[in-house]
């Protein structure tokens, strides 16, 4: 039983080391710049997760992307443009302003806009007045509240 506890132990402490991202940087500003740029970047098959907290296998191909362009020397910028270039505006989360963009941008202050109006015009809104009651309708209307609903049903 014993044996067969630490074999098990054994197994799941290898699968665990299996899951770790192990890459070697030159120094600590290359392995902070790669950091940043995986945490700065969406994974496109996980939509709101970034690379850096993805486990999906596009997401470990664009890790293994991101890593040599940082050990080849690239700008974070050049880094930036090349994976909008090849994902579109999508892969990060602050496109940059421009046409495409736009309804991304001012989308939401402008629903919040047309709302806030809508919500001004209504109260500002005269109530509807209805056309006076008729005096058998009014006759019938105060029977109905002195003497309640039995009265309607006994006439």
């Amino acid at each position: 039983m014993r044996l067969l506890i630490c074999v098990l132990l054994s197994l799941s402490a290898s699968l665990s080391w299996a899951a770790v991202d192990v890459r070697e940087f030159r120094n600590d500003a290359e392995e902070a710049r790669y950091r940043a740029l995986t945490e700065e970047l969406r994974c496109p098959k996980c939509q709101n997760t970034n690379l850096a907290g993805s486990d999906a296998g596009l997401a470990g191909d664009l890790k293994d992307r991101v890593y040599e362009q940082v050990r080849a020397g690239r700008s974070d910028q050049e880094i930036r443009d090349y994976l909008i270039a090849r994902y579109g505006d999508f892969i990060t989360y602050k496109p940059p302003v421009r046409g495409s963009t736009l309804l991304l941008w001012w989308g939401p202050g402008i629903v919040l806009a047309i709302a806030a109006l809508m919500l001004v015009l209504r109260a500002r809104r005269k109530p509807v007045k209805g056309k006076p009651l008729t005096p058998a309708e009014q006759q019938r209307l105060q029977a109905l509240l002195t003497d309640g609903p039995e009265s309607e049903s006994r006439s």
